[in-house]
C-alpha cells in the first residue's frame, strides 16, 4: 500500500515533469515551430515520444549518478527530502514557465540537490566544480559557434540547401483516404520539405538527449531515497513531462521560436544542430547538460552574427559602425544570393536590430534563466538547514 507521504511524493515529481515538459521542448522545437516546419501541438507529440525514449534507455543511468555522486552520502535522500527537494525544482520552473522563459531544468536540480547536500554538509564540491565549470564554458562555445558561422557561413550554407520559404501552409490533410495523411501543398518545393524534415529530425534528437538527463530531475531524489522503483518512476515522469509539452510548453515554444530572433529554415537548423551536438557531448562525458542555456545562446549568437555583417570586426572592437543587418543582406540572405562583403553593405539602408535580435527579450530570457537556479538553490539550503521538520 502506497503511504500519504510517498503519493505526495510522488505527486510532487509529477509536477516537476510537468515543469520539465514546459521548459525543455521550446529549445528542442522551437526552431522547428518559429520556421512553420511543425505546430506546437506535433512539437509537443514528437518531444514526448523522444523524451520517453532517451528517458528508457540512457536516462536511467543519470537518475543513478545524481543521486549518488553529487552528495557523498545518498542517505541524506529520506522521502522528507526528497519531496522538499522535488519541491523547490518543480516552483523554480514553474515560475520560468510562468514567464515564457525556459529554464534550465539540470541547473535548477543540481542546484537544489546542492542546496540539501550543503545543508546537510555533504555535498561533493569536486563533482559540482566539474559540473559549474561546463556549464559556463558549454553556452559560450554554442554561442561563438553560432556566431561564426551567421556572420561568416550563413549565407554559403544557405544558397546550398536554398530554402526559400512558400506561401501558405507547408502541409495540408489528404482525407480522401481511409486515414487522413498530411501531404505537401502544391506551393511547397522540394528542397524546403528537406529542410523541415531536417530541422524536425534535429528536434527530435534533441528530444532524446532531454530525456537521458532531464528524467533523473523529477525522479532522482525518489528513486534515491528508494521509495520508488526506476521503471514505474520513469513512466510516470515522462507521462508528466508529456502533459507540460503540449501545455505550458507553448509559451517557451512562442519565445524561443518567434520572440527571440528570426529563424528561417536554414537559421532553425544552424541552431539546433550546434545546440544538439554541444548537449550529447556533455552527456556522453557525464555532465547534466544545461539544454535551456545552450540552445538559447546558440539562438542569440546566430542572431548577432547575422546582425553584425554590415561592420568588420575592427570597427566592432572599436564600438564603430553600425550593428543592424541590412535591408539589402535580409533580402539576398534569405533569397540564397550572394551578399557584399563584410561591412561594404550600404549604410543608408541600415533599419533596426530587431528585425533579427530582440535585445529586451534576449535580457528577460538571460536573466530569468540565471534567477530560477539561484531561487531553488538557496531556498533548498535554507529549509533543508533551518526547518527542523527534515532532521538533517
Amino acid at each position: 500500500m502506497v503511504s500519504a507521504l510517498l503519493l505526495v511524493g510522488i505527486l510532487v515529481a509529477v509536477f516537476v515533469g510537468y515543469n520539465v515538459g514546459g521548459a525543455t521542448t521550446g529549445p528542442a522545437f522551437g526552431p522547428a515551430v518559429g520556421a512553420d516546419a511543425i505546430s506546437k501541438t506535433a512539437a509537443g507529440v514528437l518531444m514526448t515520444v523522444f523524451f520517453f525514449v532517451g528517458a528508457w534507455t540512457i536516462g536511467r543511468r543519470v537518475v543513478d549518478t545524481l543521486g549518488r555522486e553529487l552528495v557523498r552520502d545518498p542517505g541524506v535522500f529520506t522521502l522528507e527530502a526528497s519531496i522538499g527537494v522535488l519541491f523547490f525544482i518543480g516552483a523554480a520552473l514553474f515560475v520560468g514557465n510562468f514567464f515564457g522563459v525556459p529554464a534550465s531544468t539540470s541547473m535548477t536540480a543540481v542546484g537544489s540537490i546542492a542546496g540539501l547536500g550543503l545543508a546537510a554538509g555533504e555535498l561533493d564540491v569536486a563533482v559540482m566544480g566539474e559540473i559549474a565549470i561546463w556549464w559556463i564554458v558549454s553556452p559560450f562555445i554554442g554561442f561563438w559557434v553560432s556566431l561564426i558561422i551567421g556572420r561568416y557561413f550563413y549565407s554559403w550554407l544557405n544558397r546550398r540547401l536554398a530554402m526559400a520559404r512558400s506561401e501558405g501552409p507547408l502541409y495540408r490533410l489528404d482525407r480522401s483516404r481511409r486515414v487522413p495523411i498530411p501531404v505537401p501543398t502544391e506551393t511547397t518545393n522540394r528542397r524546403e520539405l528537406g529542410g523541415v524534415a531536417m530541422v524536425i529530425v534535429i528536434g527530435c534528437l534533441m528530444a532524446f538527449s532531454s530525456g537521458t538527463s532531464n528524467i533523473a530531475n523529477a525522479v532522482a531524489p525518489l528513486v534515491g531515497s528508494g521509495e520508488l522503483a526506476m521503471n514505474p518512476a520513469i513512466v510516470i515522469g515522462c507521462a508528466a513531462v508529456g502533459i507540460g509539452t503540449v501545455t505550458i510548453a507553448r509559451r517557451t515554444l512562442e519565445t524561443m521560436g518567434n520572440d527571440l530572433t528570426e529563424l528561417p529554415l536554414t537559421a532553425a537548423i544552424v541552431t539546433a544542430t550546434v545546440s544538439a551536438s554541444l548537449v550529447i557531448f556533455l552527456s556522453v562525458i557525464g555532465i547534466p547538460a544545461s539544454f535551456v542555456i545552450i540552445a538559447t545562446m546558440c539562438i542569440i549568437g546566430l542572431g548577432w552574427g547575422r546582425a553584425t555583417r554590415p561592420i568588420t570586426v575592427t570597427d566592432a572592437v572599436r564600438g564603430e559602425g553600425s550593428v543592424p543587418i541590412s535591408v539589402d543582406a535580409l533580402t539576398a540572405d534569405e533569397a540564397g544570393e550572394a551578399l557584399p562583403p563584410i561591412g561594404d553593405e550600404d549604410p543608408e539602408r541600415v533599419p533596426s536590430a530587431s528585425d533579427l535580435f530582440d535585445p529586451a527579450t534576449t535580457a528577460r530570457v538571460v536573466l530569468m534563466q540565471n534567477v530560477v537556479p539561484v531561487i531553488a538553490t538557496a531556498g533548498a539550503y535554507a529549509t533543508f538547514r533551518f526547518v527542523p521538520f527534515f532532521g538533517l
